[in-house]
Parts: structure tokens; C-alpha cells; sequence
């Protein structure tokens, strides 16, 4: 049963064969067609299925959805100026999209300070062919630590604008387009100087982008269009979600695709549809089988989001699906003008069951895409299609030539199908030449000697690494500022706050007795004593260590951004200092001859043996913690020592509700994330989407580490730890 909410239903329909008993004009809301056999939303389409017979209603799907999409333009007034204009067209051949992270650790080295595009680029060309185009992500899920607003992150990027300018700038030399995220619901963090699209407007033209996506947006508003062309910077608009009303088709010239029906006959996607050249990248971000996504990619000659970096979580495309889609990529880009055809016709007639083609034509040449929806393969006579003398045939896929069995005035073509697998016909007139042909048939045979079906298909989380701290030399007694934490048995257990990822293994962190990363966590300790600061580490306290040591970071952008001529504001020297990286902490821990807490002794200090949920107890009370800051700007710590009544069974202060604390941090291939304890006073409203609180001491934030300049906060400090003797 299909599970688009946006797609029409029946009540009910008959078992056996339907031909074409409803008119697809009712078909005006959701993101795919109905089949031709059955009926719109079919209910039970993996009842009986066997027994539908597509060839017999597949004209007759054809011609009606084809007077459907005639009605349904001239409803809307239709334009298609946007897809002639040249500037734009390049989205036509955008056939494979990523997603990317700025936090991947291959986009950008947090050890040289430097962006690495080619090594990013290089991987992917590796493991799948490469990509056309990029979306550059530095918002979600960090966004809403603070008041900082998604243009800011921008800016906050390692170089600034410039530094943006300069990796776009790399990605365009790899021929590889750009696009740079906005979003509606980001009304919560500081208010900025433009509106949305003006303000995308100008990064777009800042740092030479190509295109915007719209996060959460059903279609991207036209403002963002037009803001654009006035900068003289024409973009592709591609909205994260299917268009919900068929006149932003006009202007949005590529959109996402997402959740089509895994049913046996694959659908067909509306908006390639209504517009062949509207491209559709098709996104499954969770998906660990991504064969039916590939699938329907192919069937409908629409492009893939290849997103392997969800959120800090690594959803790597398994062997298979990696060679599925460099096949694919390779195919749609040898054949792109095809693609694009007025004249594409789905459901071509096959002569096996279970195997479906779609027809791509052009003046030249004619591209058929097959899918064999069986698990086993499927070899024989698969399709016959009208014969021209002179005609020449290829098989695409495996990059031979074809002989066809001519049967009066048709050719029958015999060719073999892997298990879910796939195939593409090529048909040359007579006379026409095709540009690169010989090397792409030549590419094509080496690529296919290896079966699909011989690769892995076999999904694997991303191992983590804890990184190590060195000891402290080993105290005695508490030093000055210190508590004594005494050893003891302890009960750890705690779970990730992230917003999406649910319980699947990859999500959060892989603790050092763990085989793999998850959200919910318990282990049974033996704490040694150590000791603990009583309160985070203060503005007065951290002045005292830049005035003694002369430390000052490399990346210095946001580095005590609240500062002012170099020392702390009146009356801020006992709040805790804030604006400093997980770097800048080290180095004051380093100097003081102390350490970053582990994350267990955070939590032990602030718990002790009986499991609290808060320090002062299992329940929560306002009184015990800085007022919450619900609007648009941040507003100045509290005091450390301003809540004495909520002190931990140890007496350490200040632990929940004032500002987040820094406490271990771990890396895998791509990623680095730190923990973070306690929580902040900070809640910004308008969305669900802004980094989540973790008040309880059961739970912790996991925040996306890219470089200090992106990584400060004015809401996290920290504390240090002494080992004891």
C-alpha cells in the first residue's frame, strides 16, 4: 500500500484487471501517477498483481494522461520560459545531486584549516561516479545553540564568505554546480537585516552559487527567483519537498522527490510528467536498500540525491547501490538531450512480465531504460519495437551492439536482465551520429563484466573513535576551586537528544565498550576520584590564563565574541566564559594543569550513585536554574555560583540550565562531534528544528564540530577535572 499522504485514494477497487475506468484528471494532488492496471492510491497492490496486465490499459493510461497534462498546464497559464532559458538549463542535466555537510571531514581538514574539495570530489567519483551538483549545508542540526541565525552560520564558515567563495569556486573548476540552503522556519534566532530571499539573494551573489534549495519548502517561493535576477544572478530553485501547487512548476525548474511506492509496476513522477524537462532528484536519506530508489530514477530518466551524511550520521551507499548508480549516472549523462523529450512515453510495451521500459526519443536516436522488477534475472526476448532499414542497435547497458530479430516490420531484441536489475536499448537512425559513442559503449562493457549482483549489498554503520585525554598529574588533595569526587561504583546511563535518526545504529556516539554508535546507553562503572571544578570556568579566570600565557588561537573568528577591548564586560568577569572552542578550552586546561572532563565523570560529579534525573533531585523546579531565554537575542549567563541551592550531592554548582558544557569528543571517517552537558537558559521558539535542550543528566547533546570559528558559542563553556592520587 502506498504510503504518500499526498497521494489520491479509492475506497476500493476489483482484484482483476482494471483498464481505464477513471479519468486522471481527478489525479491533481501527490507526487506520482497511478499505474495503469489499477486504479488511483490502489489499495492492495501487492494482492493479485500477478494478474494485471499492463500492455492491455497502457495505451489507453497514455493517451489520457496525456490530455490530462495538456488540461492541467493550460490551467495554470503554463510558461516554460524558465527551461529555455540557457542560464538555467544546466539543471537539466543535474542528474546526480549531494547533500553535503560542511562538518565532513572530506569537505574541509580541521587539522590543515583548509577546505578540501578534490578530496571530497575524489571519493565520490570513486565510489559512484561523482556528481553534478552540491548542496553546501551549515545550518541544521547545530542551528539554535545560539541567537545566531542561519545567515550568520555563513558567515561563521572557516574564511567567511571568502572562504565559502573559495570552495565554490573548487567545486565549479570539478564542473560541479552549487546550491545554499534556506529555510522558512528560522524565526526564532536573531532577527536579520533582509528578508529571506534578499538576504539568500546576496550570499548567492556573494559567493557565486547556482542554485538554492528550500528547506521544508513545498515549492520555493518566487521571491526567491526574482531576488536573484535582480542581482544578476539567475538560480535553480530546488525545493527539499514535491511541489504542492502546479504553477510553481513555472519557476522552480527542479525540485526533490521522495517516498515513491515500492510497488511492482514502478509510478510515474507527476512533475516529469506535467514538464520532461523539470528535473527531480530523488532523496531516500534513511534508505539502506536503494535499489527501487535507483529504479525509479532510471524508469523515469530523473536524477538521484546521493546524501550519505545525515546530520553527523554516515548512510554510506552499500557497494551495489554505489555501481547501481554510476551505471545510471553514466547513461542519463551520455543521453541527457533525451531525457528531456516532449515525447517520452512510460510503460512502453515489454514482452516479459515484470520488466518495464520507459522511451526516450530524439531526431537521432531513441533511448529505452528497462527495469526488471523480479528478483531473479529474467533473460530472453525482452521488447519489440518498429524496424527502419539502416537502423542500428545497441545494448547501452551492456555496451555492445544488438542484432535484433527482425519480425516483419518490428525487431525483437534479446537481451538479458540481472535480478532487480536493469537495461537501456539504444536505437541510432539511419544516417546519425552520436558524440562519444564509442568511448561510452567501451565504458559501458567494462563497467557491466561486473554483475551487480555480486557486489555487497550489505549496510554497515561508521565505526567511532573516543579521542584520548591525557592524564593530569595526579593531585593529592582538591586544588583551589576544586571538589573532591570519591571513587565509587556508578550506573552510567544516558541517551542522545538528536531531533531525527530515531534508534537506528549509526545515531549518536559508539562508546569505547560498545560495537557500534546508538542513541540509548548504560554501562556499569568503576569511577576512580578525581576532582572537579565547583563551578564552569569563568570570564575573570579565563583573562587571568590569556594574560599569563599569551595564548591566542589560530582561527581567531568568534573567539570571545563578547568581549569587549579584550576583557570581559562589566559585571561578567563570575559568569562563565563562552565563545571559546573545544580548542580554546584545551589550551586553558593544558595551562591550568588540568583536563576536559570525560563525559561519565561530568555525570557522575553532577548525579552521584542513585540515578538523580536533575542534581538537586528527580523533579524539576524552575527556581534552581537561569530564567529561560525565549527571544530572539541572547542575554548574559548567569553567575556561576548564582543557584547554590542546586548543587550536586558533591556540591559542584552550576551544572544544568546556564550554559552547555564541553566534554569528550568523537571522530569516525567523516565526521566530528563533541558532548555536551548540562544544557543552556537559551530555548528559541517558532520550530521544532533548533538544537534540542538536555536539562536532564540522562541525556546529552551531540554538536557537530567543524572548525572554532563555526563551532563557538555563546552558549557553551566549560569545566576541568584533576586526577586525583
Amino acid at each position: 500500500m502506498s504510503t504518500d499522504p499526498d497521494s489520491p485514494s479509492h475506497a476500493s477497487a476489483p482484484a482483476a484487471r482494471v483498464t481505464h475506468e477513471y479519468k486522471f484528471s481527478h489525479v491533481t494532488t501527490g507526487r506520482y501517477l497511478p499505474t495503469p492496471g489499477k486504479a488511483p492510491g490502489w489499495p492492495f497492490a501487492e494482492i493479485g498483481h500477478w494478474k494485471m496486465d499492463v500492455d492491455g490499459s497502457a495505451d489507453d493510461w497514455v493517451a489520457e494522461l496525456t490530455d490530462w497534462r495538456r488540461e492541467h498546464l493550460t490551467r495554470i497559464g503554463y510558461d516554460d520560459a524558465n527551461y529555455r532559458r540557457p542560464e538555467l538549463q544546466w539543471a537539466q542535466r543535474n542528474f546526480v545531486h549531494a547533500q553535503m555537510m560542511v562538518e565532513d571531514r572530506y569537505f574541509f581538514d580541521p587539522v590543515a584549516g583548509r577546505y578540501t574539495v578534490d578530496r571530497y570530489l575524489d571519493d565520490l567519483e570513486a565510489r559512484y561516479g561523482g556528481i553534478d551538483s552540491v548542496l553546501i549545508w551549515f545550518v541544521y542540526p547545530n542551528i539554535g545553540i545560539d541567537d545566531r541565525n542561519k545567515t550568520d552560520l555563513a558567515h561563521d564558515l572557516p574564511g567567511g564568505l571568502d572562504g565559502l567563495k573559495s570552495a565554490v569556486d573548487d567545486f565549479h573548476r570539478r564542473g560541479v554546480r552549487v546550491f545554499l540552503p534556506t529555510m522558512p522556519w528560522d524565526h526564532g534566532t536573531r532577527e536579520p537585516a533582509q528578508n529571506d530571499w534578499q538576504a539568500i539573494a546576496e550570499l548567492v551573489r556573494a559567493v557565486g552559487a547556482d542554485g538554492i534549495n528550500g528547506d521544508t519548502y513545498n515549492g520555493v517561493p518566487r521571491a526567491f527567483f526574482d531576488a536573484c535576477d535582480a542581482l544578476g544572478c539567475p538560480v535553480v530553485l530546488q525545493p527539499e519537498s514535491t511541489i504542492s501547487a502546479e504553477e510553481q512548476l513555472i519557476w522552480n525548474v527542479q525540485s526533490w522527490g521522495k517516498k515513491a511506492p515500492n510497488e511492482v509496476i514502478p509510478p510515474v513522477a507527476k512533475w516529469k510528467w506535467l514538464e520532461p524537462r523539470h528535473m527531480i532528484n530523488y532523496e531516500n536519506r534513511w534508505g539502506r536498500d536503494r535499489n527501487h530508489d535507483l529504479q525509479y530514477i532510471f524508469f523515469n530518466g530523473i536524477g538521484y540525491n546521493a546524501w550519505e551524511n545525515i546530520w553527523g550520521i554516515w548512510n554510506q551507499l552499500t557497494p551495489r547501490d554505489a555501481e547501481t548508480l554510476r551505471r545510471i549516472a553514466a547513461i542519463e549523462r551520455q543521453f541527457a538531450p533525451a531525457l528531456v523529450s516532449m515525447d517520452w512515453r512510460p510503460y512502453e510495451r515489454t514482452l516479459q512480465a515484470g520488466v518495464f521500459a520507459s522511451r526516450f526519443p530524439t531526431d537521432g536516436y531513441t533511448l529505452w531504460t528497462l527495469v526488471n522488477r523480479h528478483e531473479y534475472a529474467v533473460a530472453g526476448e525482452q521488447i519489440a519495437l518498429p524496424h527502419h532499414d539502416g537502423t542500428r542497435y545497441y545494448d547501452a547497458w551492456h555496451g555492445v551492439p544488438l542484432q535484433p530479430r527482425l519480425d516483419g516490420d518490428r525487431a525483437v531484441f534479446d537481451f538479458a536482465l540481472e535480478g532487480c536489475g536493469f537495461g537501456a536499448l539504444l536505437a541510432l537512425a539511419p544516417g546519425a551520429a552520436l558524440d562519444g559513442l564509442d568511448a561510452f559503449l567501451a565504458r559501458m562493457q567494462e563497467l557491466s563484466s561486473v554483475p551487480l549482483q555480486s557486489l555487497s549489498k550489505q549496510w554497515r554503520s561508521l565505526p567511532q573513535q573516543l579521542l584520548p585525554i591525557a592524564p593530569t598529574r595526579p593531585a593529592a588533595e582538591a586544588p583551589p576551586g576544586m571538589l573532591a569526587i570519591p571513587a565509587g561504583t556508578f550506573d552510567f546511563a544516558v541517551g542522545g537528544v538528536e531531533i531525527e535518526g530515531q534508534t537506528w545504529e549509526g545515531n549518536d556516539v559508539q562508546y569505547p565498550w560498545e560495537d557500534s554508535a546508538r542513541r540509548s546507553h548504560r554501562h556499569r562503572m568503576q569511577m576512580p576520584g578525581f576532582f572537579i571544578d565547583r563551578t564552569p570556568v569563568t570570564n575573570a579566570q579565563y583573562r587571568a590564563f590569556l594574560d599569563a600565557s599569551g595564548w591566542r588561537p589560530r582561527d581567531p573568528h568568534n573567539f570571545l565574541r563578547h568581549w569587549q577591548n579584550g576583557a570581559p564586560p562589566p559585571g561578567w568577569d563570575n559568569k562563565p566564559v563562552t565563545w571559546v572552542s573545544i580548542e580554546d578550552a584545551r589550551a586553558y586546561a593544558l595551562w591550568a594543569g588540568k583536563r576536559l572532563p570525560r563525559e561519565w565523570e561530568w555525570q557522575y560529579a553532577a548525579q552521584g550513585g542513585d540515578g538523580r534525573t536533575y542534581p538537586w533531585g528527580n523533579d524539576w523546579r524552575e527556581a534552581m536554574v537561569p530564567a529561560t531565554q525565549r527571544g530572539r537575542h541572547l542575554h548574559a549567563p548567569d553567575d556561576v555560583d548564582a543557584h547554590p541551592e542546586a548543587a550536586s550531592p558533591f556540591g559542584v554548582l552550576d551544572l544544568v540550565g546556564n550554559v552547555w558544557q564541553w566534554t569528550d569528543e568523537y571522530v569516525d571517517e567523516h565526521t566530528r562531534a563533541a558532548i555536551l552537558r548540562g544544557g543552556s537558559s537559551y530555548q528559541p521558539q517558532t520550530s521544532h528544528w533548533y538544537f534540542p535542550q538536555a536539562h536532564r543528566l540522562d541525556q546529552h547533546g551531540k554538536y557537530l564540530l567543524m572548525a572554532p570559528s563555526k563551532d563557538r558559542s555563546g552558549c557553551v563553556g566549560f569545566r576541568c577535572v584533576v586526577d586525583a592520587g
